[in-house]
């Protein structure tokens, strides 16, 4: 029951995300990135597994994160040339190495929920 709480906490967290990045620059990225997951999580809630799925989805969208992490103005920038600033104190992201920090985040939690779905699915 834990199980379906959560992905139906994700099947609609994750379009709201997706609605929230079409205004930026990259939307045409970020939209299928959450759409999909929205959509991996949904079906899981009706007892649709796709376990390969999750696992493409998760080494592309890690492999991503990597390359946010070491990028110019990426998270490694964030945590030792600008010394770990708040990235929430607006919502605009006026210094550079916001937008990249936040991508590599979101891109963590996406991973982590389609990683708890594919380790549900294989142990049932």
């Amino acid at each position: 029951m834990i199980f379906i709480i959560i992905n139906v906490i994700f099947c609609l967290s994750f379009p709201v995300f997706a609605y929230l990045n079409l205004n930026d620059i990259d939307w045409y990225l970020w939209v299928p990135i959450y759409v999909a997951v929205a959509a991996c999580c949904g079906l899981a809630c009706f007892g649709m597994y796709y376990p390969n799925v999750y696992l493409g989805l998760t080494a592309f969208y890690l492999i991503y994160a990597v390359k946010l992490f070491f990028d110019k103005d990426g998270v490694r920038d964030w945590i030792v040339k600008y010394r770990t600033p708040s990235l929430v104190e607006t919502m605009q992201a006026e210094k550079p190495f916001i937008e990249n920090t936040r991508e590599f985040f979101g891109l963590l939690i996406i991973s982590a929920a389609l990683i708890i779905d594919y380790f549900v699915v294989i142990h049932v």
